[in-house]
């Protein structure tokens, strides 16, 4: 990426034990551009409603990117989750890796290996206040003071600036483009369309979507906000 927050990693490192027999569940999120480390959370789950409360206090701090990525593990499930629905509804465009593709995020990968050298292997954490306390330790050291070879020696933070985007906690309102066809989904996120009935994602429920053709006669996309969450085909039957 080119610029600062135009693309954000995201993905949990693999979880460990505390000396209290709980597991943490350390979240990165890795501005692609300058590798600034804008959050390390010590999470009790991995979890889409727990990713959504560390999100939040990461987007207060540094505003909001413009994509973020994302792997296809259980906790993302693609674009059929509510959390999905809430970035969506923020104005981020939601990417995923291919999968069984880690490369795909192989700078969150390379973090992660970092992580583990520096911190993790020689340090004993008792519980997940603890675990926070360190990791924002450990989080401040790289991005102000440990050189990166891909920045030439320089540390992220020479990289970085927070997004103009500011965070607000309200939905901007969805405009949708001219000659867009517009449906209503049902409470199981479903869309009526030339007779037929679709499924278009349980996480759109209640929402408003937005078809468009493609080239081939028949064959739709559809819109959530900015991100195609599905597409329809009208030549095959759908009961």
């Amino acid at each position: 990426m080119e610029q600062p927050n135009q693309l954000w990693q995201m993905d949990f490192k693999g979880h460990f034990e505390m000396a209290n027999g709980s597991l943490c569940h350390p979240l990165t999120v890795l501005d692609d551009h300058s590798r600034f480390l804008v959050g390390l959370k010590a999470c009790h789950a991995e979890r889409s409603k727990v990713v959504r409360f560390r999100l939040q206090s990461i987007f207060e701090e540094y505003g909001l990117p413009e994509r973020m990525l994302m792997d296809n593990g259980s906790v993302w499930q693609g674009y059929h989750t509510g959390l999905t629905f809430w970035l969506v509804r923020l104005g981020i465009q939601v990417v995923h890796g291919r999968p069984y593709h880690p490369q795909t995020q192989g700078k969150d990968e390379r973090l992660h290996r970092t992580l583990q050298e520096e911190l993790l292997s020689d340090q004993q954490f008792f519980d997940l206040k603890e675990c926070q306390e360190k990791f924002e330790t450990w989080r401040a050291m790289y991005n102000y003071q440990r050189p990166h070879q891909a920045l030439a020696m320089q540390p992220p933070a020479t990289h970085y600036q927070p997004s103009l985007r500011l965070f607000t906690g309200q939905f901007p309102f969805i405009a949708y483009e001219p000659g867009d066809i517009l449906r209503q989904t049902d409470i199981h996120g479903r869309i009526q369309f030339h007779a037929q009935r679709f499924h278009v994602g349980k996480a759109f429920r209640k929402s408003q979507v937005a078809l468009r053709p493609t080239d081939l006669d028949g064959l739709f996309n559809v819109f959530f906000c900015k991100q195609r969450i599905a597409q329809i085909d009208l030549r095959t039957d759908n009961p």
